[in-house]
Order: C-alpha cells, then sequence, then structure tokens
C-alpha cells in the first residue's frame, strides 16, 4: 500500500499568497520521442491513447462503448492486444500512433470549453491551439467554461493517466474572487475541512491574496473532484465571480498571457513524467 505523505495541518490561516510566488521556466523548446512497437502487441485501450485520442482511462469507456473497431470488427475488451499489422478505428476514421509526444501549456481563457467538440459549437482549447502541431491533442483533466488558468494539453496517454489518477495527488493552486469579503471564521472552517454533499473535502492551504482585500482567496488543493473549488465556497455561502488556476503539477502560467500557451520544455516533461509535488 503507498505510503500517502505527512502533511502538517493548521487552523491557523495561511500566509499572504503573492503573485510573484510562482517563476516559469522560459525554454520553449519540445521533445520528440520514437515509438517502437512491442513484438507482443499492445492492448487496445493503451492503443488509443498512444494515437491522442484520449487518457488511457477515457479509452477504456471508448471501448466498451463500442466506439473502437479492429480491423473492422468492434471490439469490447480493452485489453484485446493489438498487432502492428492490425488497423484500429475510433468513430469509423483510421488512427495510428503519435510517434512525436507533444506537450503544451495553455493559460486557459473564460468562455472557453476544454471538451475536444462542442454541439452548440462554442470555442474550445483544441481551437486555440489549432495550428500548435500536427497530433492530436487533448486536454489533462478539465477545466470548467468560466474557469480560467493553467491547462495541459498533450498527446501522451500515460502521462495524462498519471497525473489524473487520485494516487499521484497532483497540487494545484487556485485564487477564487468571491462577491463578498471571506470572514477569517470562514477560512478556518476551510482550512479545517468540509463536509459536503459528495463527501469529506480538505485543503492543504490557503490564505487571503495579498492586497485583495480578502475578497480573493488562495487555495491549494490536491482533489480533482468535479468543480470542488467553487462549491466549496458555495458551501459557505458565497459565489466565485472570477476562478484562477495558477499553479498544477509543478508548472506556472507566469509570462503565460490569457489565451496563449507555449510548449514544455524538455525539463518540464521530465519533472512530470517523474512527478514530485
Amino acid at each position: 500500500m503507498r505510503k500517502k505523505p505527512n502533511r502538517k495541518k493548521t487552523t491557523k490561516p495561511s500566509k499572504h499568497f503573492r503573485k510573484s510566488d510562482f517563476k516559469p521556466t522560459l525554454d520553449k523548446n519540445r521533445e520528440d520521442t520514437t515509438f517502437e512497437f512491442p513484438e507482443d502487441g499492445i492492448v487496445l485501450n493503451k492503443y488509443v491513447a498512444l494515437c491522442g485520442i484520449c487518457s488511457r482511462r477515457k479509452a477504456v469507456e471508448y471501448v466498451k462503448d463500442g466506439k473502437i473497431k479492429v480491423n473492422n470488427k468492434i471490439i469490447t475488451v480493452p485489453y484485446h492486444k493489438v498487432q502492428q499489422k492490425d488497423k484500429v478505428y475510433f468513430e469509423d476514421k483510421l488512427i495510428k500512433i503519435e510517434e512525436k509526444k507533444v506537450y503544451i501549456l495553455m493559460n486557459k481563457p473564460k468562455n472557453c470549453i476544454t471538451t475536444a467538440k462542442d454541439p452548440e459549437g462554442r470555442k474550445t482549447v483544441l481551437d486555440i491551439v489549432a495550428n500548435a502541431c500536427k497530433e492530436r491533442v487533448f486536454a489533462v483533466g478539465r477545466l470548467d467554461r468560466n474557469t480560467t488558468g493553467l491547462l495541459l494539453l498533450t498527446n501522451d496517454g500515460d502521462l495524462a493517466k498519471k497525473l489524473s489518477h487520485p494516487s499521484s495527488e497532483v497540487k494545484k493552486l487556485y485564487y477564487a474572487t468571491l462577491d463578498q469579503s471571506f470572514s477569517t471564521i470562514d477560512l478556518e472552517k476551510l482550512l479545517k475541512g468540509l463536509d459536503l454533499e459528495d463527501g469529506r473535502i480538505e485543503v492543504d492551504e490557503a490564505g487571503y491574496v495579498e492586497d485583495s482585500k480578502r475578497m480573493e482567496v488562495g487555495v491549494e488543493i490536491h482533489s480533482g473532484r468535479n468543480r470542488i473549488v467553487r462549491r466549496i465556497f458555495e458551501h459557505l455561502g458565497y459565489e466565485v465571480k472570477k476562478l484562477d488556476r495558477i499553479y498544477f503539477a509543478g508548472l506556472t502560467k507566469k509570462d503565460l498571457p490569457r489565451g496563449k500557451w507555449r510548449y514544455l520544455t524538455d525539463k518540464e516533461v521530465i519533472m512530470l513524467k517523474h512527478f514530485t509535488r
């Protein structure tokens, strides 16, 4: 059983968060890797992920839903072995393993969704990186339409699975701008942990953002539960007017303007693959 790290908890308000706390790496190189097909084949869900369609976990759903064909035959077993000579189709379109791994960091703007397609025709994050590469990339995790900030896009299904899995305990830091001043009593409640409708939630650190008159609160959290930061403040009686993710898995958005993107450096890719908090 994996031993969880020992984190020191405090019920005292954390020090002020400063917007200069997080410094970026500026090298804009990208990593190229060559894929070698194993002699004994690849399980189907991994093959789909390596094609840059989605994460391995999502690929399992696609397979079970009958969206994947191997040699024109629908396969619903995620661990079916694909051989190098096989032809694999996703929604009747031939897919192939992406040999070049792409890692893109975006400062997501508001009114932009993270899904690949939107039936309502709204702008997606893939529209923003349309000219970044010829490989098909997807977002690691999601930010809702009105949440801004750091978003990682890649065609590396294994890395996406690792960063999305709860055991990785990926550190995220959000700045939440509220509709009213956040009281010290509620800050203490937040630091002690809250019981939400889907279970208890604990933050790792929280405090007022410097010079925000207590209207902006920094929240460090490892949970990946849906809309968790917004639901935390709603539980305490506040409306989140703005939500910005400024830190994700060791990456920062400083010097990356809203709506812009950059390739990760080789150093950053290695850091993510050998993830340390």
